[in-house]
């Protein structure tokens, strides 16, 4: 929840190769104050059946950047494993593991703002916008 001297931050995942919600993601949380400071790690969660990280650790006062990394590469290979064929990234590049095995968003936020930022993954591409 986000006060007048802090933002606050949550996340959801959309596998878009299949239309579902993206179970067991790993989210790791970061932020900074400042654009030179360095960043803090302030813990992580992983996404619930619905694809959403509903426990992500409250950001600090003065916090101006935020970072959020995604370990969707263990996602995929579950996915992989699951299906027990060749996914289309094995076939077509060669390489033993996903195109993209992890994501990090970073975005600039202001007290007293609440931030949804939902990630759209597919195996060779993502994209993410500010919801609501």
């Amino acid at each position: 929840m986000s006060t007048s001297t802090t933002a606050s931050v949550s996340t959801h995942i959309l596998d878009t190769s299949i239309g579902r919600p993206a179970e067991g993601v790993a989210v790791r949380l970061f932020a900074r104050s400042g654009r030179k400071a360095d960043w803090q790690a302030l813990g992580g969660s992983a996404t619930d059946t619905d694809g959403r990280c509903k426990d992500l650790p409250a950001l600090p006062e003065g916090t101006t950047h935020v970072r959020l990394d995604f370990e969707v590469e263990p996602y995929f290979a579950k996915k992989q494993a699951d299906a027990q064929q060749d996914a289309p990234a094995n076939r077509d590049s060669g390489a033993s593991s996903v195109f993209f095995p992890e994501v990090a968003i970073t975005f600039a936020v202001v007290p007293g703002e609440h931030y949804h930022v939902p990630l759209l993954l597919n195996p060779f591409g993502y994209s993410v916008y500010r919801g609501s």
